[in-house]
């Protein structure tokens, strides 16, 4: 029986020495490549974390002590530790998922897997246990150096540095990495910091060598440690921590388990917040991990484990036609500028990157920058585009709103993995941007259906100086191509189903859901109602041609892969009363509620987003204006 075998839960930790300790790091990251390789998940982020959980289960007593972990990501250890061991069905419906999750475990609290909120969750319950006075508890919260660089962390410390009665312990986890290298100020700081000689080896040398030479040597030592601030200044710039009023303890190697519990039993003893740098390096102990340069194997597919290939070549995507297109229009446009917030290579810019090197900006994990910084951009001359997933620009709505939109300001938003993504789970199913950017005066929005209306879209969204612009596209391979039967200004006709004079149903289909609009088109000529089948080239504003259509058929139905309500088929229907268009709307699209974590397909089911599903409503829909008009 292997060490991992024996641990049911963190109390099990306690009773272990070094070697075994050594030994269940060993088997944890054994089983985190095998595992892992079979399901896809975040892999180097957790081959990193190994040690560092180990002593935080060790030092601390979850879950009267609160472990709150940033981002999430590297939690499989976590998991591992509480008791969850059955990783077969990772990232699936019905098993564990891939970040915390308050309905696996008691030692999980914060299930949202955005960056850089872990510190204002941890400030809270600290503040509530002062109050309540449970003195005896301590609250730790687990970030990554790059999830510092995101603009809430430092509200949060700024916070957090009037606490001097709470028990917060601060781990920062510097692999010098998010998705990719970490960037910035801060990550010039962490740079000196991992390098620098800790000055309390200073200090213990001045003790020893000094104080043999007698009272001379002892006034030298005395002064020195009188001036241990500006020494920390010099030999270890963490000044920078201690300035806002909070303890530094670190640099340490985060994969020596015994000096992590050492440094985090001297952190425990603090009354105020203390802050505990840990050095670790992201996809330790596994080899394709380590050499892989770009991310360290951040998020894997199904892999083989003994070479890390993907058992499957991922198929030509939506984002690399993004990628493809965007070097094509900097080559013609040397002020087309690109904008990323710490995801260059996930997001497809990194040839962009490559060929136009001064005109790409990491600005970190920093969305509400990105959008603000593009403004700028664009009042001085120049048209960015910014590429971020598309949970993610939810972070950035009021930057869009009012700096970018209400300013005019020419910047075109490229939203990734844009409606349901599925195996990340509820934050990150990107379907709130619809119902979210339909609010913002003057913004266009386009959502293409395949290849060709992806680069035609982003083409013309880059000529727009006058107005921000959003492209958005989905996870995953392209479709095929999807050419219109016809045309007017702005909507393409894609399929008219079905013969005679019977009920005509106008089918409206964005973006990822236009092949289900041809499927529902098909069912419906096959119960003998027709049907015509369109794409708005431009979803918002609504294009006037649409509202023709409209006002040419029986019903119409939009189905749209993002909130239903508040979304594009509710403002489809505003516009139509507006117009006085006695044409019923029936919007089609994903209910108002918080999607666990399935494969896209079940979802899609659970949903009833299928042609037989959507056409049965549709049908039914028919049905009753016919009964109102007999």
């Amino acid at each position: 029986m292997g060490v991992l075998d024996q641990i049911r839960g963190p109390a099990d930790l306690r009773r272990l020495g070094h070697r075994a300790l050594v030994q269940l790091a060993q088997e944890i990251r054994e089983f985190l490549v095998q595992s892992v390789s079979k399901t896809g998940g975040h892999l180097g982020p957790n081959l990193g974390v190994v040690e560092l959980t180990i002593a935080l289960h060790r030092v601390f007593e979850s879950p009267k002590d609160r472990i709150v972990f940033d981002t999430g990501h590297q939690a499989y250890v976590h998991k591992l530790l509480t008791g969850r061991k059955d990783f077969s069905e990772l990232r699936q419906r019905g098993g564990l998922s891939g970040y915390p999750n308050r309905g696996e475990s008691e030692h999980d609290i914060v299930e949202n897997s955005h960056a850089s909120t872990a510190l204002s969750w941890a400030d809270g319950i600290a503040k509530a246990y002062a109050l309540r006075g449970l003195t005896d508890r301590h609250v730790v919260a687990v970030i990554g150096d790059g999830a510092l660089t995101g603009g809430m962390a430092w509200e949060a410390l700024n916070n957090i540095a009037d606490g001097h009665d709470r028990r917060l312990v601060i781990v920062v986890n510097d692999n010098g990495r998010s998705y990719a290298p970490t960037i910035g100020g801060l990550a010039r700081h962490l740079d000196s910091l991992r390098v620098a000689p800790g000055y309390e080896n200073v200090l213990s040398w001045g003790k020893r060598f000094l104080k043999r030479t007698g009272p001379p040597g002892r006034l030298v030592y005395e002064a020195l440690h009188g001036l241990k601030k500006g020494i920390k200044d010099v030999v270890a710039p963490q000044g920078m921590f201690e300035d806002l009023g909070i303890k530094y303890l670190g640099p340490v190697d985060g994969h020596d388990v015994e000096a992590v519990e050492r440094v985090l039993r001297v952190a425990k003893q603090y009354d105020g917040p203390v802050i505990v740098h840990v050095i670790t390096e992201k996809g330790r102990g596994y080899v394709p991990a380590e050499e892989h340069v770009a991310d360290r194997f951040h998020a894997v597919g199904r892999i083989h484990p003994e070479t890390g290939l993907p058992i499957a070549p991922a198929r030509f995507g939506w984002t690399s036609v993004f990628a493809d297109e965007m070097v094509k229009i900097g080559r013609r446009r040397p002020d087309v500028v690109a904008v990323t917030a710490a995801m260059l290579e996930p997001v497809g810019l990194a040839p962009f990157a490559t060929e136009f090197p001064s005109r790409i900006f990491d600005v970190g994990i920093a969305e509400q920058h990105a959008a603000t910084s593009a403004a700028g951009m664009a009042f001085a001359g120049l048209h960015p585009v910014v590429a971020v997933y598309a949970t993610f620009l939810n972070r950035a709505f009021d930057q869009v709103l009012l700096d970018v939109g209400l300013h005019r300001a020419g910047v075109t938003f490229v939203l990734d993995r844009a409606g349901i993504t599925g195996d990340d789970g509820p934050s990150h199913h990107g379907i709130w941007d619809l119902a979210l950017l339909r609010m913002v005066p003057g913004l266009k929005l386009a959502a293409p259906r395949d290849e060709d209306t992806l680069r035609s879209a982003l083409r013309a969204a880059v000529e727009v100086d006058d107005a921000p612009t959003v492209i958005r596209y989905p996870k995953g391979p392209l479709p095929e191509p999807i050419p219109a039967i016809d045309a007017l200004e702005g909507v393409d006709i894609l399929g008219r189903h079905g013969e005679g004079t019977g009920p005509d149903v106008l089918i409206v289909g964005i973006g990822a859901l236009v092949p289900l609009a041809l499927e529902v088109g098909a069912e419906l000529a096959a119960h003998g109602t027709r049907a015509t089948v369109v794409d708005p080239r431009w979803v918002l504003p609504v294009e006037p041609a649409l509202l023709k259509l409209i006002g040419e058929h029986t019903v119409t139905v939009t189905l749209e892969d993002g909130i239903v309500d508040g979304g594009i088929g509710a403002l489809v229907a505003q516009r139509a009363l507006e117009h006085g268009l006695r044409s019923p709307v029936h919007a089609i699209g994903v209910p108002l509620r918080f999607i666990q974590h399935s494969s896209r397909n079940e979802i899609l089911d659970d949903l009833g987003l299928r042609a037989g599903d959507v056409a049965r409503d549709v049908l039914a829909v028919v049905a009753r204006l016919q009964t109102g008009s007999d």
